[in-house]
């Protein structure tokens, strides 16, 4: 088990949630963050009724969350993501690692949900490490999981791809990832390419609004190692 709090900013959301919740059934203590601390706190609640009253689990505002814990996980929509990390600098400890889930989505600016914004230093993920303090190590993963089927109680059907420029942190993430029943986790070099997998989320997207369904990838034909 990872020893270490992880702090879910922006948590109250359905990707949130959903992580939280599969990785307090995993045992490990949850730290649910949102602007308004009542209402993390009532999320936290209703995590601890399905993951167990043995789960820990608990709710408080974004900055408070950074001083609790230096694994952040960042599941907020696009649109906010630079102001929140601007506001929660100052509170952010360091050495933290910072794993990041944000897609930037057309749909935050009134397009199409199936299409991504260009931005400016690449994807998302290379935003938010321009925007922490440094010596904060950023990941980029979780995009391409359904937050659907992460609320739910079956396993799921999908890799996790993680790609970040510090060892340690894609290590940390990967073994976070492999916690979820059915996800493998896979290292997908640097943080550069973070902007691929924010990419595969809008086709997915696509795919799933014409098929109504849940889809995520597989990648096949890699060696046993490549998995772990």
């Amino acid at each position: 088990m990872n020893t270490r709090a992880i702090a879910i900013l922006g948590g109250t959301g359905p990707a949130g949630t959903g992580l939280a919740l599969r990785w307090a059934r995993a045992g490990e203590t949850i730290i649910i963050g949102s602007r308004d601390a009542q209402r993390a706190q009532q999320a936290a609640e209703k995590i601890k009724q399905r993951a167990g009253n043995q789960s820990l689990v608990s709710g408080m505002e974004n900055s408070a969350a950074c001083a609790a814990a230096d694994l952040l996980v960042l599941t907020v929509p696009f649109e906010g993501q630079a102001t929140l990390l601007k506001q929660l600098k100052p509170a952010i400890r360091a050495g933290s690692v910072l794993i990041d889930a944000t897609v930037p989505l057309a749909a935050s600016v009134g397009g199409r949900a199936s299409r991504t914004l260009g931005v400016w230093q690449g994807s998302a993920a290379q935003q938010a490490a321009e925007l922490v303090p440094k010596g904060v190590n950023v990941a980029a993963a979780f995009h391409n999981l359904s937050a659907e089927l992460l609320n739910g109680d079956d396993a799921l059907d999908c890799d996790v791809i993680v790609c970040s420029d510090d060892s340690n942190a894609g290590e940390l993430t990967r073994a976070l990832a492999a916690k979820i029943p059915g996800v493998r986790a896979i290292d997908g070099g640097k943080l550069e390419n973070a902007r691929i997998l924010e990419q595969i989320t809008a086709l997915l997207i696509g795919l799933n609004i014409r098929h109504k369904g849940h889809g995520g990838i597989r990648i096949t034909g890699l060696p046993p190692q490549a998995y772990k």
